[in-house]
Formats: C-alpha cells, sequence, structure tokens
C-alpha cells in the first residue's frame, strides 16, 4: 500500500514590521548624538568656567610712581614784566597685567596741564605687556612755553604765590583676549603737581586712578 508523502516546509517567522527592523539603528544614532552632545557641552561648560575663574579679564593697573623736576630754569623781569621758563618733569609709570594673558596697548600719551590747558605732551608708542608682568615707562615731558607764557595766572602764580601748579593725564587703552573673546580696557591717571619755585622741588604731589571695561 502506497502512502503519499508530502514535502514537509519550514515554519517561518512571519516578517517584521519595516519600523521594527529599523529600530535597532536608529536607538544607535539616538546614542551617538547624545554622546557627541554630551561631550560639546561638557568642553563648553569648561571653557566658560575657566573664562568666569583662571582667564576672567582683570583691568591693567597703571600707577604713576614718580614725578620729579628734570630741568626748571625761571627768570622773573619786573618791568618790563616778562617771565622765561624752562620745564621738563619726569614721569615714571608702571602698567602691571595682572591676566594670565598677554595684553596689548595701543599709541597712547601723556599730558602736562596748567589750571587745565594743556601745555606739554608725550606719545607713548604701542606695545605688549605679558601674563602677570609689570612694564615701566620712563617718560619725559617738556612744557611748550609759548601756551603757558600767555596765561595771565601764570605771573600771578610765580610772582605772588610763588607756587606752580600741574596735572599730569595719562591714558592707555589695552585689549586683553580671553578664550575668543576680545575685551578692551581703558587705564587713566591723573595727578596733581605743585612746584615750590624758590625752593625749586616738587612740593606735593597726589594721584587719582580709574580703570573702565
Amino acid at each position: 500500500m502506497d502512502v503519499e508523502k508530502k514535502d514537509e516546509q519550514p515554519l517561518r517567522s512571519p516578517p517584521l514590521p519595516h519600523d521594527q527592523s529599523h529600530k535597532p539603528k536608529r536607538r544607535r544614532c539616538i546614542i551617538i548624538c547624545s554622546s557627541i552632545t554630551g561631550v560639546i557641552l561638557t568642553i563648553a561648560l569648561v571653557f566658560l568656567i575657566l573664562g568666569l575663574t583662571v582667564f576672567k579679564a582683570k583691568k591693567p593697573v597703571l600707577t604713576v610712581g614718580s614725578v620729579a623736576l628734570e630741568d626748571f630754569n625761571v627768570a622773573v623781569n619786573t618791568f618790563p614784566v616778562r617771565v622765561s621758563l624752562n620745564l621738563s618733569l619726569a614721569l615714571g609709570i608702571s602698567i602691571e597685567n595682572p591676566n594670565k594673558v598677554g595684553v596689548k596697548y595701543g599709541n597712547s600719551s601723556a599730558s602736562l596741564l596748567y589750571r587745565g590747558t594743556e601745555i606739554g605732551e608725550v606719545p607713548i608708542p604701542a606695545g605688549e605687556i605679558g601674563s602677570d608682568e609689570t612694564k615701566q615707562l620712563n617718560l619725559t615731558v617738556t612744557v611748550f612755553a609759548d601756551r603757558l607764557l600767555s596765561d595771565s595766572d601764570l605771573y600771578r602764580d610765580l610772582i605772588i604765590n610763588g607756587n606752580l601748579p600741574f596735572s599730569t593725564y595719562t591714558r592707555i587703552k589695552a585689549k586683553v583676549r580671553v578664550l575668543f573673546i576680545h575685551i578692551h580696557v581703558t587705564s587713566t591717571s591723573t595727578c596733581d603737581v605743585n612746584i615750590d619755585v624758590p625752593g625749586r622741588r616738587i612740593a606735593n604731589q597726589t594721584c587719582h586712578y580709574k580703570n573702565k571695561l
């Protein structure tokens, strides 16, 4: 008796839906993108902390250490009234950079004023100061005699008071680079100086300083 044999087919799992077959790939992409985003945020946070702490921009400190008479000769004729004057002041200026990065400053100047009128000026060439360094500048300001002698107050100060009041004004514009940001800083100093004419010396000196970010 012949028995018919049927070919038995192996059972096959039904095909997965299209969305389910791509889930592992999508999950990997999400994990990789999340990891990259986390690394970028961590680096950005580190830079932010450094910028607010170690590399935080600090104001350069401009200080006038000394003001001295380098040249002072004065002669007064009473009739006719005439004054001849030669005056030069030596300024010792220091610029301290407290930052952890270098500071660049542009062309500047130091001025000498008599009762609010500029009577002398000396240029300060541009330069650079390294991190945590102090730069010393020795300047000589010479009076423009024609500007000074035309002031009527000069005769009263010389002949009656025996005292010449002057002011020095120094301004430095600097630029500090913190990470990828440039920060501009302006430092100024004003010194009030009184010259004792009979004694040919500086009687007193008072300085004021300002810094602006």
